[in-house]
């Protein structure tokens, strides 16, 4: 990745600046703006009407990478981000450059906030009883 696109504030903590593009020649001429940090995903939309939605990284549950032909041909990707907000339970981050690398640090930025506020989901396989296997027979 250039050095521009993630901007480290500290050792630790690294964020990434991106506008949405056209898919025309991966140009960035829109209003959409994408902020991604190790605690949060900002997206600025809007000229005369701005809008900004926040959802804190711990809520992302799954990550989805979309690439068309389209896409592919001017190096930009789409990622679909599902999460446990009320407002947004789909952030759609559209047209951005590095697309791969974006999907990969937020779902590991995800699992490290998950597991900083304690709120991993784990799956519950086999919590009956010992004594529950006596009565298969």
């Amino acid at each position: 990745m250039r050095e521009q696109d993630f901007v480290s504030r500290e050792e630790t903590d690294m964020e990434y600046h991106e506008r949405k593009r056209w898919l025309f020649l991966g140009l960035p001429f829109t209003f959409t703006k994408y902020h991604i940090r190790e605690d949060m995903i900002t997206i600025n939309t809007g000229f005369l009407k701005t809008t900004e939605d926040d959802c804190y990284m711990y809520k992302v549950q799954d990550v989805k990478l979309t690439r068309t032909l389209a896409e592919k041909m001017v190096g930009v990707g789409t990622i679909t981000c599902y999460t446990g907000d009320s407002t947004d339970p789909q952030l759609v981050i559209k047209h951005i450059k590095k697309s791969k690398d974006v999907k990969e640090f937020i779902l590991h930025a995800s699992e490290e906030a998950r597991l900083k506020r304690r709120t991993v989901n784990m799956l519950d396989i086999g919590s009956g009883d010992m004594s529950d296997l006596d009565n298969l027979n």
